[in-house]
């Protein structure tokens, strides 16, 4: 009783500090890192050891995955590559059904573009539509936004899946998580996107604009113009398709038939498709994205702004594997999985778990790094220390990672805002848009938990 009471007291107090103080949430998991040592009575000779190795060993683990995953994020959102991948889709999906459209749109960006970053860049094409099909902007403003929030949280490189991976212990295996995850977050999207169409007829007008100095005031010519010359859908794709194409190709050649042959052609395919390499595949293939007779200065100032935007990241993902390894060193874990491995409820836990935090205290990564670091050492005593267990974990963990986005989440404040929703009818909307969706996803897990577990 007195592990899970400490356990509760250190949950608590991460939510209050980094939801109400504004604490960096990689201070708080550090001291509760810390402040559960003591509690736990590991020795003090451990204590800095025990997390100092933990947040090296994830950094050296995907450390560099995350920080190419940010620059090749960064690079379709400054050349225009977002806007490309847009326009081709309108004109395969046209624009009979936008919210369709706009949700493959946000579906399809996420997957290494934040979704925060996607919003603001798609809102001009989002305004754009509506005024074109004459759908109500509330719908259209769901359906983008549950889009990007589908592969946010299931599909990796996303910073919040590859922790969770990492943690979890599944890392080595992206490809398996991307096949499974992509599905996954299909329906998790479809889902946000039927709720959406309830409002395609709404009356609801947006809010007056307080402002017309930010991208998201921009008509969709003007935006488009802002760009210059737009590169080809072919190239917008390419750093998005070349390193899943790589990671998935490396997971079926290390398939038991082998399909790909043996020796050179299998040692190829792996190293190419390690996530690092495969990432740094994608990031060469958008150096084709740069254009003008400043691409080196563009180059490298987008990198410094990838460096910037990754090391927040990266540091809560470490510090939340510090957190977890001191956990991990505790009699808590025997605890809990005891009493939770009898209850039957298998991938429930980190669903449930996940979601608690998510709703707590808002951030989607520190709700998936938390959540994994607890549920990893309890894998095995709720029948999931399998691989595919372990891959189907990962995508509780981010289905609990939707569940809810409120006014706690920044991601709540950037759609509201940019699309002049009141408070009051986001948390009627999107706050139950995304209830939806992580609702969705992980029944979705649940079923496959029961067909292939």
């Amino acid at each position: 009783m007195y592990e899970l009471l400490v356990l509760l007291i250190l949950v608590v107090a991460i939510v209050m500090v980094t939801a109400r103080l504004k604490i960096s949430p990689f201070l708080a998991l550090i001291g509760a890192a810390i402040l559960a040592a003591f509690a736990y009575r590991i020795p003090l000779a451990d204590v800095a050891s025990t997390v100092t190795t933990a947040f090296g060993s994830t950094m050296g683990n995907i450390g560099l995955v995350i920080l190419f995953g940010t620059m090749i994020g960064v690079i379709l959102e400054k050349s225009g590559a977002a806007i490309s991948m847009a326009d081709a889709l309108i004109k395969v999906l046209g624009t009979r059904f936008p919210n369709l459209t706009l949700s493959i749109i946000g579906y399809i960006v996420s997957i290494p573009v934040f979704c925060d970053s996607g919003y603001v860049v798609l809102n001009s094409l989002r305004k754009a539509i509506t005024l074109r099909t004459g759908v109500s902007a509330l719908a259209t403003s769901i359906a983008l936004m549950t889009g990007l929030y589908a592969t946010h949280t299931m599909v990796p490189p996303t910073p919040g899946p590859l922790a969770a991976a990492e943690s979890i212990g599944v890392a080595d295996n992206l490809g398996l998580i991307i096949a499974v995850g992509l599905p996954v977050a299909a329906i998790s999207a479809l889902a946000g996107l039927a709720y959406a169409s309830r409002f395609n007829k709404s009356k609801w007008t947006p809010l007056p604009s307080e402002g017309d100095d930010d991208i998201s005031e921009l008509d969709y010519g003007q935006l488009r113009a802002s760009f210059g010359k737009l590169p080809s859908p072919a190239l917008a794709f390419m750093p998005i398709v070349v390193p899943l194409v790589l990671i998935c190709a490396a997971s079926i050649a290390k398939l038991p038939s082998h399909p790909f042959g043996e020796g050179i052609a299998l040692e190829i395919l792996s190293f190419i498709g390690t996530p690092v390499i495969a990432l740094i595949f994608g990031l060469i293939s958008s150096t084709f994205l740069l254009s003008g007779d400043s691409k080196l200065a563009d180059f490298n100032e987008q990198m410094h702004e990838a460096v910037r935007t990754a090391a927040p990241i990266l540091l809560i993902t470490g510090a939340g594997a510090g957190f977890g390894a001191v956990l991990a060193a505790s009699d808590l874990t025997t605890i809990l999985s005891d009493s939770l491995s009898g209850l039957g409820l298998g991938l429930a836990v980190p669903f449930l778990i996940a979601a608690a935090l998510k709703s707590a205290q808002g951030s989607s990564t520190v709700s998936m790094v938390t959540t994994s670091a607890l549920v990893a050492p309890m894998l095995g005593s709720l029948g999931l220390g399998s691989e595919l267990g372990m891959v189907l974990t990962v995508l509780a963990v981010g289905a609990g990672a939707m569940v809810v986005s409120h006014a706690n989440d920044s991601y709540f404040w950037v759609v509201s805002q940019l699309s002049r929703i009141p408070v009051i009818t986001a948390y009627k909307t999107l706050s139950v848009a995304t209830a939806i969706q992580g609702t969705a996803a992980f029944l979705t897990v649940m079923l496959l938990g029961a067909v292939l577990l």
